[in-house]
């Protein structure tokens, strides 16, 4: 199953780019993760973030699980694509610039639906990422 969304977010590229992929920041805008520990490679190519999720049981999960979240690409600024081990799903993050202070957000999930994926995850992993960057252009 696929699923995808997309969103304007007021804020330039740059800006967007690291509110989206910093690893201490995408437990604020990912569903279901309460914390991640980058490994020593940080935002790269091949690079294993330990997952912490929100203590919810699910049909193939425990509650409190770990898994692995698997950096798959790095395009700075363009592209952060990963793989969720327990959830079982492929993530691609585009950012197009449109203007100085508006940035294009296109977010595209595969899973399957027995594995926790909804049609809706990415329109609202997309809702928390724009409240992210908004508060953040507020400080």
């Amino acid at each position: 199953m696929r699923a995808s969304a997309e969103t304007v977010i007021l804020a330039p590229v740059a800006d967007a780019w690291r509110f989206a992929t910093d690893p201490y920041l995408l437990a604020d805008w990912w569903p279901g993760i309460a914390a991640l520990v980058p490994d020593r490679r940080g935002l790269a190519a091949d690079a294993r973030w330990e997952v912490r999720c929100i203590p919810r049981p699910g049909l193939f999960r425990k509650a409190a699980a770990q898994e692995l979240l698997l950096v798959r690409a790095v395009e700075e600024h363009r592209l952060f694509a990963w793989h969720l081990t327990g959830q079982r799903i492929d993530c691609t993050l585009r950012l197009t610039p449109l203007s100085e202070s508006r940035t294009q957000a296109t977010l595209t999930v595969k899973g399957a639906l027995l594995a926790g994926f909804t049609r809706s995850l990415p329109k609202v992993a997309l809702r928390r990422l724009y409240a992210l960057c908004q508060t953040g252009a507020d400080l």
